[in-house]
């Protein structure tokens, strides 16, 4: 009965330690968006002319190991409600029914599948979910990494059709538009 109870604590044990090695290799590379150092901005056309916004910088976690993109991901979210163009009555509507639905979305959130290497030095491509309005599509984003001590800077543009996730119905504004993204992460 003791040796049986001794095999048990000596596996339970093993079990222990593999989990502490593992937590203590990938824990280093655990990262949490800093809002100071961050931006989300947009870039549409609306009637021709040129609309930039913003939206508050990320929250969630972010694991990146430029040598174990396996097990690095991103895991986001972002205030839909933050919405700004530098306009109060556009950002009003941007924040209706018809485009971001705040009251019943409030949050836009990005999930990573798949981080691999473009083959260029801190160039990096993430595939993930993104979900608006409660809609999920699978987007790429090229990206740039660049460390800096503890801190990492992730910097990188994507193109998007606002229809793919029910935003703005039959506006005026173009379909497409071009998000760029700068994340500060410590």
């Amino acid at each position: 009965m003791i040796n049986l109870l001794l095999k048990k604590f000596r596996g339970a044990k093993t079990a222990i330690f593999v989990c502490l090695l593992i937590v203590s290799k990938s824990g280093f590379s655990q990262l949490h968006p800093v809002a100071s150092g961050s931006d989300i901005n947009f870039i549409i056309h609306n009637f021709g002319f040129k609309v930039t916004g913003k939206l508050d910088p990320p929250q969630g976690e972010i694991r990146f190991n430029p040598d174990s993109l396996s097990i690095s991901f991103f895991h986001v979210t972002i205030k839909s409600t933050s919405i700004n163009t530098d306009n109060n009555s556009r950002d009003e509507h941007l924040r209706s029914e018809d485009y971001f639905d705040v009251k019943n979305y409030p949050l836009i959130t990005f999930a990573s599948d798949k981080i691999l290497s473009s083959g260029k030095n801190n160039e990096f491509e993430v595939s993930g979910k993104l979900t608006i309005k409660n809609k999920t599509k699978n987007i790429l984003i090229p990206f740039t990494v660049n460390k800096n001590g503890g801190d990492y800077l992730f910097t990188g543009s994507f193109k998007m059709d606002r229809r793919d996730f029910d935003v703005g119905g039959g506006s005026t504004i173009s379909n497409d538009l071009i998000v760029e993204i700068k994340v500060l992460a410590r």
